[in-house]
């Protein structure tokens, strides 16, 4: 079952309480979504290490052919 974009920012929050975070569905198919998650915790960490956390407090719901989110383009910043 398809997740819905309020799904995908509740399981973001869960790590990141203070982020300001934009969900875009890109196909209106409820599997292809586009994530920008700015948060504080991200200065001092590379890419690579912000990205690693926020697919983190996704638990797995991207993994393999049984995830329940198909795509996720993710970008992540500290603000400025």
């Amino acid at each position: 079952m398809p997740m819905q974009p309020q799904e995908i920012e509740d399981l973001i929050r869960t790590g990141f309480p203070d982020a300001k975070i934009t969900i875009t569905d890109l196909a209106g198919d409820g599997n292809h979504y586009a994530a920008e998650v700015i948060d504080a915790a991200f200065k001092g960490m590379n890419r690579v290490q912000q990205q690693r956390a926020v697919y983190a407090t996704l638990k797995g719901k991207m993994d393999g052919s049984h995830g329940e989110l198909h795509a996720l383009a993710l970008t992540t910043k500290a603000p400025d």
